[in-house]
């Protein structure tokens, strides 16, 4: 009998995988290459929210687990995967030069916000008031860490490349069974593939689509993240991702046209040197209401759980929500209200 099995291999599934796997328990991950947001996404991670300066949610404790888990994680599978790297948010006017010492000022940002200005000449862009600097950032590299992670896996006779079927899943006496694999809990990591899960398909998860380049632009020369309307992260020899949009109503994986527009109209504004379009891609992030994720368990089987809804920081938040769910279901360490899915269990009522 296995401890886990785990449904599910992006950021979510990887991050509880690893944790019971540093805690020895046996586990069996299934993946179908069905969702793709986790290969996709930007990777970065950062402690404040730019578009209203607030801070993220538990981010000083979220970043510490963070650094640890992907030292680990990446002396594991033998590649480096966590990238430190200053993100630099552009000033287009002296309002918002005044706008990021006020943010500053404030108790909860201050150890994530410089208070310096930054009036670095970068080749490629004209800013002629300056940058700010958000400190205790960076990104990791999650299409490396995917694939790297799926061939530990693989090494390990860890990983079932197949979809999930959920009308094989029995359930004993000791626990439950699937496909001639017994365990003693189950863990949905699926992203938006959530829906179709009839478990926990009733939680509010709503899905953004995000849509994202890898541009080749000889004319820019960063060496660090650039992060207005659109991020810029340079990825070495010329090649540069840039991302990302925010759909709330188409949820499919294909890059549409429109998209394309926007990024191009909002990287125009930010640079001002030629560029060429290598690659496009689209993914849709799994995001909740209430910007909270969504882990537990399941009001009747108490050995059916989630850990899903990282939304657009799932390389910051989910290891913090990883050690939340196997901490809860091992040591009875209850959950934080925020993200236990008891949250909705009033309207999941009404809707019975």
């Amino acid at each position: 009998m296995v401890d886990y099995i785990i449904v599910g291999s992006g950021l979510a599934g990887i991050s509880f995988a690893d944790f019971a796997l540093m805690n020895n328990k046996d586990i069996i991950v299934f993946n179908d290459d069905s969702q793709n947001s986790s290969k996709i996404a930007g990777g970065l991670y950062n402690p404040v929210i730019l578009k209203r300066f607030s801070e993220v949610w538990q981010a000083q404790e979220q970043l510490q687990l963070m650094e640890n888990f992907y030292s680990n994680l990446g002396g594991k599978i033998k590649s480096e995967v966590n990238f430190k790297i200053p993100i630099l948010r552009k000033f287009f006017s002296v309002e918002e030069q005044n706008n990021w010492f006020a943010a500053s000022d404030k108790p909860t940002l201050a150890p994530f916000l410089s208070t310096s200005l930054i009036f670095k000449t970068f080749e490629g862009i004209d800013s002629p008031f300056g940058y700010g600097e958000v400190l205790k950032t960076g990104y990791v590299d999650t299409a490396l860490l995917v694939l790297e992670y799926h061939n530990f896996l693989l090494s390990k006779k860890l990983l079932r490349n197949e979809t999930f079927d959920y009308n094989a899943l029995v359930f004993t006496e000791d626990g439950l069974s699937y496909k001639g694999i017994d365990a003693k809990h189950i863990i949905f990591a699926e992203g938006f593939g959530m829906h179709a899960n009839p478990f926990f398909n009733d939680l509010p998860l709503d899905g953004t689509k995000g849509e994202l380049f890898i541009i080749k632009a000889p004319g820019l020369k960063l060496d660090v993240i650039v992060n207005t309307s659109v991020f810029i992260l340079p990825l070495g020899h010329n090649l540069f991702k840039v991302g990302a949009t925010y759909n709330w109503k188409d949820k499919t994986n294909l890059p549409t046209d429109e998209g394309r527009a926007e990024l191009i109209e909002r990287l125009k504004e930010i640079i001002n040197c030629d560029f060429e379009i290598i690659r496009h891609y689209a993914g849709v992030r799994p995001t909740v209401s209430d910007r909270r994720p969504l882990v537990g368990t399941h009001a009747e089987h108490k050995n059916v759980h989630i850990l899903n809804g990282l939304g657009t920081r799932g390389v910051m938040i989910g290891p913090a929500m990883a050690k939340a769910l196997y901490d809860n279901i091992e040591n009875h360490i209850a959950l934080d209200k925020e993200i236990d899915i008891t949250r909705f269990a009033k309207r999941r009522e009404r809707k019975s």
